[in-house]
């Protein structure tokens, strides 16, 4: 059984390296430490919304220390041009890190409640701090455990942490995608270096319709949905 808790228990192993991108500056954290130990570094980026550029503060011991990283930004580009129609409800952020995915359809959909999950408590706490710096008065940032059960998300964007190996990264997929409304759907971007296409072909095998939807810089889009029910 899939649980929360197990999700968060989640390590590396030695032969999953962060990229440079992704690294920090203490080799003993990583974006899955629930406490970073490594000492406070922060650096700020731009970040481009709907509403305006907005500031994104980043630390070490968190995914993509001082800048957006490419996946991410191919991800919400296609927020800035426009993004397919959504059933009524709250959209999810899985692995917020810093905010830049909450902070971008908090932005894009002002009505509707932003849940921005993650682990790691220094991440969530940059989360909190920027989007209160950035007036987002719609976002909820959590640790999994603390969403409750009940929720089903229309909507899903995430980046998800392919780094830390199929095992985590299924259970967390079918933790969330579970809670998804059966007219929603979650768009997810992968490199296809680290196996967007086998992912692709494991979400279908889980019973759900998985379609790419773009392909730019390496990284794949993917709209992954329920399928129709015939008749």
């Amino acid at each position: 059984m899939i649980t929360q808790t197990s999700i968060r228990a989640g390590t590396m192993t030695p032969d999953q390296h962060l990229s440079p991108e992704d690294s920090d500056d203490n080799s003993t954290d990583h974006y899955f430490s629930a406490s970073p130990a490594s000492a406070s570094r922060p650096l700020s980026y731009t970040l481009r919304t709907v509403k305006g550029k907005m500031t994104v503060t980043t630390d070490t011991g968190t995914f993509s220390h001082g800048h957006l990283d490419k996946g991410t930004k191919v991800l919400l580009d296609q927020l800035l041009t426009g993004t397919p129609d959504l059933p009524a409800g709250p959209l999810l952020d899985i692995g917020c890190g810093a905010g830049p995915i909450a902070m971008a359809l908090a932005a894009r959909f002002p009505d509707r409640t932003i849940y921005a999950v993650d682990v790691n408590e220094r991440a969530l706490q940059l989360c909190r701090t920027n989007a209160e710096a950035n007036g987002l008065h719609n976002i909820v940032i959590a640790l999994p455990d603390d969403v409750p059960s009940d929720i089903v998300f229309a909507g899903i964007w995430s980046n998800p942490p392919i780094r830390g190996g199929k095992e985590m990264l299924h259970a967390i997929l079918k933790l969330w995608l579970g809670r998804m409304a059966p007219t929603g759907y979650a768009r997810l971007i992968v490199h296809k270096n680290l196996g967007s296409d086998s992912l692709q072909k494991w979400l279908i095998s889980c019973g759900l319709t998985c379609d790419r939807v773009s392909s730019r810089s390496g990284f794949r889009l993917l709209h992954v949905t329920r399928p129709t029910e015939a008749g």
